[in-house]
């Protein structure tokens, strides 16, 4: 029986070869060789001539060479494409809709970066606290401790978490280790024991927990209804001198409000992963002592991107054995 075959935009080098050799038992596996978008369309579109059907597209981690993900550059896999899986966690550069309308299930990654971007997000919310940026400026400068000291410490803080998924969980208990106190805005509340295992009181407005946090850290996914989700009035409602973290998204953000709101000292100081134009930074960002600042790597370990690659086999593998992936996005 002929197996199915699967198409990567580019090899998997951290899934393991001993996984991947595993992997080929169940599916055929052919890897693009082309490096930006426009040799990515040229070649997707003669692998599938020459060498489909596909089943499957795996796109795996440092994605934005090819961005974005829509029918100009994986319409040849249609008809009989019927997965196309991410590495990634979150899939604002995929365009789920067209997907869909083509029969094709979305799979996103939803465990391998959960971890990594909440060590990253644990390390900003210390550096915004206890003010690491311009301490070490300043010790690499001879000043050795200048004005620096006392900082804050998150024991006792109120932390406020905007979007309560899988990694805002894991922040809520390496924050709770801290001794910070943990509150919550998500589209739907968890559920009671998971709310008690967290030690988290869920706000029912987000309007709510901006009023009440003293470090506001956001973790929702981008989308059509978080697209400048944190602005001006968002800012205007915070406690003054409240510390900001977004290691999600940076469109989630208005980052003009932000630094009038840096500016201003309603925000003390923000740690920043992600910004509206990566790679590109405002200026403002790159020069204020008031921002510690990370060119997007919360997700960006080795375990992570080996995570991610298996994480996309492994939906494909659920699929070919049982007609459905691990979990999807969309449904048909």
């Amino acid at each position: 029986m002929r197996k199915p075959k699967v198409l990567c935009l580019t090899y998997p080098k951290f899934a393991g070869e001993e996984y991947l050799k595993d992997f080929k038992t169940l599916c055929d596996v052919d890897v693009i060789s082309a490096t930006d978008r426009s040799g990515a369309i040229t070649e997707i579109a003669s692998r599938a001539k020459s060498s489909g059907p596909f089943l499957a597209f795996c796109v795996f981690m440092g994605t934005r060479p090819y961005e974005d993900f829509d029918a100009a550059l994986l319409a040849p896999l249609v008809p009989h494409c019927r997965l196309i899986v991410s590495a990634s966690a979150g899939y604002n550069e995929f365009d789920v809709p067209w997907m869909t309308a083509n029969s094709i299930l979305f799979c996103n990654s939803r465990h391998a970066v959960s971890e990594p971007t909440a060590d990253m997000t644990m390390f900003l919310i210390l550096a915004v606290l206890r003010d690491t940026s311009r301490a070490e400026k300043s010790a690499r400068t001879g000043l050795w401790r200048n004005d620096h000291i006392p900082t804050a410490d998150p024991r006792g803080l109120v932390l406020g978490i905007v979007g309560m998924g899988a990694i805002g969980q894991i922040v809520a208990q390496r924050a709770g280790a801290f001794g910070m106190r943990i509150r919550y805005h998500n589209r739907m509340r968890l559920e009671k024991g998971i709310e008690d295992q967290l030690n988290a009181i869920y706000c029912s407005s987000l309007e709510e927990l901006l009023t009440t946090a003293d470090v506001i850290s956001i973790h929702c996914p981008l989308n059509e209804s978080t697209l400048g989700l944190i602005s001006e009035k968002e800012f205007s409602v915070m406690k003054d001198g409240v510390f900001f973290i977004n290691t999600a998204r940076g469109p989630i953000v208005d980052e003009k409000a932000l630094i009038a709101a840096l500016g201003s000292g309603k925000v003390r100081r923000a740690g920043l992963d992600v910004f509206e134009d990566e790679p590109g930074i405002n200026p403002y960002f790159a020069s204020s002592d008031k921002c510690t600042i990370q060119p997007h790597l919360g997700g960006g370990t080795r375990n992570a991107w080996m995570d991610g690659e298996r994480e996309c086999f492994e939906n494909i593998k659920s699929y070919v054995k049982t007609g459905k992936p691990i979990a999807s996005v969309n449904s048909m």
